[in-house]
Order: structure tokens, then sequence, then C-alpha cells
């Protein structure tokens, strides 16, 4: 029992970062659009967050040093700090999303006034945060979220193509007509990668390691975590698209919502469905804008120097609780503005790629370096295949914000 609990901080990271408000609505899209083929994309990013949250976590259990600790040694303070501002900017876009998300999914349950319910959840999320050790943070959010667990039955109800599943796990590329369709295409494909291996997901990961005093004895527990809670999200992502493929595209319904997507919950097993797959999102959805949070205040304070934790009394941390405070309550007035949260969300998935190679190439650069890991450094397997990586999501980034203007953002 005792491993199962300690597993609710790769469990809250897998479903947080992989099942938030953007893949509950932009993996669904992807297959409702172009069916199974681009599930190879979420094996792709999979495999991409597991190998860095396994380095960023070896490195926490190691050395005890977090990301942006690591991000100002590798880097240097210029580029560092560059990093850090466009890192916490899309932190900010993204928690204004999944703060915007939680309300659009009360008011589904509730049906009460949209404003008072994004103020209520984002209140009463701050005093969860606020009142609760770490380790109730992690399993809250963490094992309730597996009511989301219901998309896998809905999953199987729908009949998938199972032939054309597997098919698609190697890269492709189905016949289209025209430009503007094969750049849709690769719009969704970075788009799924980027919010797979988003990254506030090794930002929380790393210091959640630190928080929890994780030394060299928990290096077993890291590559657990690393598989068994990222593989959890991952068959939930996939679980996602092929429901968007087997029950959306045929009967060519194109799920702009998240009540669009709690429906095929619905349709399967009624109201029980549609309760169970509501609650699912809420708490991802709502675990993810903890995530955000808490690693937008870790960041700061551990580029400049700043003394941080959840476990460290509030008067002891008062600038790290400050920060994820008012993380959370500018997040609330971005939205109370009137932009739209799925809106957000999109340009937080593809402007998070464009940020991704400096913050991992900081990470892989400290994994790689055996006078500071020791024999703890990256195995000939994993350095290659990281570095491989830093050049895919490299490209993405490259490619990110020509292909979001051209595609009007992913539209057909």
């Amino acid at each position: 029992m005792k491993k199962i609990l300690q597993l609710s901080l790769g469990v809250m990271t897998a479903l947080g970062g992989f099942v938030d408000i953007g893949e509950l609505v932009f993996t669904t899209q992807a297959g409702a659009r172009f069916g199974y083929s681009l599930l190879w994309a979420i094996l792709m990013g999979t495999i991409g967050i597991m190998l860095f949250s396994e380095m960023s976590g070896r490195i926490a259990a190691v050395k005890h040093e977090p990301v942006f600790t690591i991000v100002r040694q590798r880097l240097g303070y210029r580029l560092g700090l560059g990093t850090l501002v466009a890192s916490n900017l899309v932190n900010w876009i993204t928690c204004a999303a999944e703060i915007g998300g939680m309300a659009i999914i009360l008011q589904l349950l509730f049906n009460f006034g949209y404003s008072k319910l994004l103020v209520i959840s984002t209140l009463g999320t701050i005093g969860l945060v606020w009142v609760l050790p770490f380790k109730w943070i992690e399993r809250v959010y963490g094992m309730a979220g597996l009511s989301m667990l219901v998309f896998l039955w809905v999953l199987w109800d729908s009949k998938p193509d199972w032939h054309a599943t597997f098919g698609s796990m190697v890269p492709n590329v189905p016949h289209m007509h025209g430009a503007h369709e094969r750049a849709l295409y690769a719009y969704f494909a970075v788009g799924i990668l980027s919010a797979l291996m988003m990254p506030y997901e090794v930002y929380f990961y790393s210091s959640g390691g630190i928080e929890e005093e994780w030394t060299r004895k928990d290096l077993g527990e890291n590559k657990l975590i690393t598989t068994v809670g990222f593989m959890l999200g991952m068959f939930l992502s996939m679980s996602l698209l092929m429901i968007g493929a087997a029950y959306f595209m045929p009967k060519m319904i194109f799920p702009f919502t998240l009540g669009t997507t709690a429906l095929s919950a619905a349709s399967t097993l009624g109201r029980t469905g549609l309760l169970l797959a509501l609650i699912g999102m809420f708490c991802c959805i709502a675990g993810a804008s903890v995530e955000t949070c808490l690693a937008g205040a870790y960041n700061i304070c551990q580029f400049f120097g700043i003394k941080w934790g959840r476990k460290i009394p509030e008067r002891e941390a008062p600038v790290f609780t400050s920060i994820w405070v008012v993380f959370f309550l500018i997040s609330m007035g971005i939205v109370l503005a009137g932009i739209n949260p799925l809106k957000l969300v999109e340009y937080s998935v593809i402007f998070a790629v464009v940020v991704l190679p400096l913050t991992y190439l900081a990470i892989l650069l400290a994994a790689d370096d055996k006078k500071f890991m020791g024999k703890h450094v990256n195995s000939g397997v994993i350095r290659w295949l990281a570095w491989i990586y830093l050049g895919i999501i490299t490209v993405c980034a490259v490619a990110a914000v020509p292909l979001m203007i051209y595609t009007h953002q992913g539209q057909p």
C-alpha cells in the first residue's frame, strides 16, 4: 500500500500533464479529424517525457538540485533568465486555461454562473494547496483523477479499429488533399507532442522529488514512477484520440468543447458515465492548475536561490508562497477578462514547445556530465535517445508558430 501511495506523484504528474484541458479537447479533435493516424505522436511524446522526467528525477535524487538551478548553472544567467521568463509565461497561460476549464466543468455539473464558479474554484484550490501537505496534494488529485478510466470503457464500447490502431503506432502521413490539409496534420502532430512534453511536468516532478527528500535509494522509485505513471497517462491520451476516431468521426462531430468530449461517456454509461467523466476531467484539470502554479513558484525561487517548498511553513518561505498564490489570482483575472480557456490552451501548447529545447538541453547536459553525476550518469542508450529527442523537439519548436499561423490555430 505504501508503494502505491508513493506512486501518486507520478500519477498526478501523468494525469495532470497528459490529460489536462488541452489533451481533453486537442487529442480528441485530432482523432475526430484524422482518425487513428496520429497515435504515433502520443507514443513518441510519452517516450520523450519519460526520458526527461527520469533524468530530472535522477538529478534531484543524486544531487538534490531542481530544474531551474540546473538551467542557471548549465545555460548561464542571461540565457537561463530568458528561459525562466518564457517558461513562466507559458505556465501562466496554461494555468489560466486550466482554471477556466475547472469552471466550465463545474457549470456543466451544477448549472451555476460561470464567473462565480471560476472565483469559487480558484479560491477553493488555493485553500486546498495552502492547507494540505505536499503528499496529500499529490494523492487527492492523482487518485481522484483515476475516474478518467471511464474513457477506457467508452473506448471499448466504441469498437475501435484495432488494426488501424496498431498500424498507426509508426509515424505515417495519410493520403490528404492540398497543402493546408498536410499543414493541419503537422500542426496537430506538433501540438500532441508538445502537450505530452509540457515543461511544467518536469519542473513539478523534479521539485516534488526534492520535496519528498529523495536520495540515491529512491532511484528505483523514480524509474517506476516515470514508467507506470506516464504510461497510464499515455493509455488515457490514446483512448481519447481513439474515441475521437471511433465515436466522433463517424458521426461527423468535431469536439470543440469539454462538454462534447464528456458526451461520449454519457452515450455509453448514461448519467453515471457522464458524472465519472466530469469528475475525472475536473480532477485532472485542477491537478494541472496546481502543477503549473507551483511550478512557476518553484522556477523563480530556484533560479534566484530563494527558500522554497510546500513542506516549509508559509512564514519561512513568504516569497515562494506569495508567488504561487499570485499565480492563481492573475490566472483567474485573465479568464475573468473574458478570454476563452480553450483558446488559451492552444497558445500554451504551441508556445510550450518553443521553450522545450533550452529547458531539456540543461537537463540533458547535467545528466550527461560524469563529473557531476558520477556512476549515475546517463547510459549510452539513454544519452543517444535523449539527444535524438532534443533534435526532434527543436524542429518542432521552429515549426510550431508558423504552423499555428498558417492553419489559423488548427481550423479546417
